[in-house]
């Protein structure tokens, strides 16, 4: 994790976009505990672009604020950027704020 202090600027927009369709995907300790190694789901950001322009301009944004950028793939005619660690997701949080909680599905 490179600590960089990114401007106020770099922060808003990456909030619009996580607080706009992002989500975050966090360690269940239970399954990790029962399973141990065969449970290889980490803590995870995802933010989600609507094309590929906005794609861009995510990992320009994410590279400004000195997190280490994942290979982003296509779900859903949009595209995803992930973020993976513990560490840079608890930072990009603290940068961006907490999510929304959100219903869960039936």
């Amino acid at each position: 994790m490179t600590e960089v202090a990114p401007s106020r600027a770099v922060i808003k927009q990456l909030s619009a976009y996580f607080h706009r369709n992002g989500y975050v995907r966090r360690v269940d300790p239970v399954r990790r505990k029962v399973k141990g190694r065969l449970y290889k789901k980490g803590a995870e950001v995802r933010l989600v672009a609507e094309s590929r322009a906005e794609l861009a301009e995510i990992r320009r944004l994410l590279k400004r604020a000195g997190f280490k950028r994942a290979r982003p793939f296509a779900k859903a005619r949009q595209w995803r950027q992930p973020v993976y660690g513990v560490a840079e997701v608890a930072r990009f949080l603290s940068l961006v704020g907490k999510p929304k909680r959100r219903r869960k599905r039936r």
